[in-house]
């Protein structure tokens, strides 16, 4: 999850909202990203989509089965779409979010019929940490 925050720190330095993802297989970090949905302009470019994306390419493959994913903030229903897709085995994140997030709030994909692959999940580490980087970032800006 430290290397998540690192990221996270480097998104919110770019501008971004600060959420980092890491795709961890066999205890070795094969990608890790930040949030870079502003330049370029990219609606997908959340964290867990482009670690995901890196990640089956450093694979070689599309399903990363046997890989967990440690990332900074509840994922939104599309990340969280994207994992279940991905067949990743154990989802870890930080901070809650209420709002947007799809895990354990909103839409709870991973609750649906429709979902194919439900990922082990654990939630809280790291998140006082997490929480006051979002909480800090979004303070600068109002």
């Amino acid at each position: 999850m430290m290397r998540a925050l690192d990221a996270a720190r480097e998104a919110a330095a770019m501008g971004e909202v600060p959420v980092g993802a890491v795709v961890v297989s066999d205890g070795e970090v094969i990608a890790s990203a930040a949030n870079a949905t502003r330049s370029p302009p990219d609606p997908t470019g959340h964290a867990e989509i482009r670690a995901l994306r890196m990640a089956a390419e450093a694979l070689g493959k599309g399903r990363l089965n046997g890989c967990d994913l440690y990332v900074t903030l509840e994922p939104c229903a599309m990340c969280a779409g994207a994992i279940s897709h991905a067949r990743i085995a154990r989802l870890y994140y930080a901070a809650s979010d209420p709002k947007g997030g799809a895990v354990e709030h909103g839409a709870r994909v991973f609750e649906q019929a429709q979902c194919l692959h439900r990922p082990e999940v654990y939630s809280g580490m790291g998140e006082a940490e997490a929480a006051e980087l979002l909480r800090g970032f979004f303070r600068e800006r109002r």
